[in-house]
Order: structure tokens, then sequence, then C-alpha cells
């Protein structure tokens, strides 16, 4: 039996991964989706002053009371941070590290660092007049599937601008987790991880896939996912 913690993107919770830890679970696996301060169903704890390190401390913590080990980690998007800052923390707990369509920071970057100048003053501009706070980007932008889209849309919340400015204290290279996984989403919307996929398909120690779907790629792909995911279990 293997152990995935699935973590989520920004605006999200882990409901997002509801299909795919599903399955999972039917293969005999344990799941945990924890949902990220502030988000979801932890919403009502939303604050500005919700940066990346709470979102790092949330999953490490995870680990910790339910005594994880040897797991096979996953960051979607956003969540390709919280997971690297987590393998800092506690990287003998980790078995593989999984990024789904995310970002995989360098020491010390962060998210606006990644996108660039434009985009950081996009989402200081909208905190400003949300009191910190980043409204959910709808999911058309990220071509979430016609099935899906209004629902993600109705489940999403705002995101704090300090998970997004904050930066790692070390960056992927840095952890010393030997597996490590990268799937991109070719047909997500944009450009945000086109040079993140093109960089590690040539990196040694990384297996790299591509998958012709949306950003979201647990609602599209679900069971494609699921497979990718199982391939990481210890046989």
């Amino acid at each position: 039996m293997a152990t995935f913690v699935l973590v989520h993107g920004a605006f999200q919770g882990g409901w997002v991964y509801a299909q795919v830890a599903r399955q999972l679970r039917e293969a005999g696996h344990e799941v945990y989706t924890p949902t990220l301060t502030g988000l979801g169903e932890r919403s009502h704890l939303a604050d500005r002053a919700i940066n990346l390190d709470t979102h790092i401390q949330d999953i490490v913590n995870v680990f910790k009371y339910e005594d994880i080990s040897d797991a096979i980690l996953c960051g979607h998007s956003y969540g390709g941070l919280v997971i690297t800052g987590v393998a800092h923390e506690i990287s003998h707990r980790i078995r593989t590290l999984f990024y789904l369509d995310a970002y995989a920071p360098a020491d010390g970057q962060s998210l606006v660092d990644i996108t660039g100048a434009d985009t950081a003053l996009a989402f200081l501009s909208q905190a400003r007049e949300h009191d910190g706070m980043i409204p959910p980007i709808p999911a058309s932008v990220f071509n979430v599937n016609d099935a899906d889209a209004e629902w993600v849309d109705r489940m999403s919340g705002p995101q704090p601008l300090a998970t997004f400015v904050q930066g790692v204290r070390a960056g992927v290279d840095a952890a010393p987790v030997a597996n490590r996984t990268y799937v991109f989403a070719s047909k997500n919307g944009g450009d945000w991880f086109v040079d993140t996929h093109a960089r590690l398909k040539d990196t040694p120690g990384w297996k790299v896939h591509e998958i012709p779907c949306g950003h979201s790629i647990m609602l599209d792909r679900p069971a494609e996912l699921a497979a990718l995911l199982l391939a990481e279990a210890p046989h």
C-alpha cells in the first residue's frame, strides 16, 4: 500500500481531487487531500496574513500528525511551491515529488517571480481592492472542461496575496528527494508552464509526462492521472 498526499492549487481546496482520490483508494492506497488554510472548507480562516510558509506548515503538520512516511507528494499549480517547501522541511518522509502542471521554483523564487512583473502588478492591484486577497481566476482561463467549469468557479475562493509574493527558502533542485515527476497539461489555456516543461524534460532525474488537456488534469483526465500516480507506488 502506498500513501498519497495531494495538494491543490490556488483558490481551490482538497475537493478538487475527489475523483482521483476515490480511484487511488479503490486501488487499496491511503490518500490525503488536505485543504490549505483560508481556502475551501477552511475559508472561514481566510486572512491577508496567510503566506506560503503557512501553507507549507499545513502540509508538514499533516505528515506529522498523521504519521506519514514514504509518501508520494503531489502539488498542482501553486501547490508546486508548497510541496517544494515541504520537501525542504521533511524530505525524509517523501518518496516522490509529483508536480502536476505546477510551478517548480528555484531557491528564493515566489510565484510572482516566476510569472513576471505584469502578473505581479495585476495581483497587487487586485489585493489593494480586496483587503489583501486576490479574487479567484475564472476556470475558463485555465481551459477547465465545460462540465466542471461552473462548479469550479462556484467552489473557488480568494487567495491571500502573501502566498504569491513570498519565496521558497530552497528550490526544487535543493530538495534531497530521489524521485521527481512532472506532468504538463499542454492545453491549459496559457504558457505558464511551457518553460518549466521544456527545462525539466531534458533534466536528468526527472520523469516528465504530457497530457493534452486543460490545467485541471484531475478533472479532465482523472483516470490518466491516477494511473501516473499509481506508477510511483512501490511494487
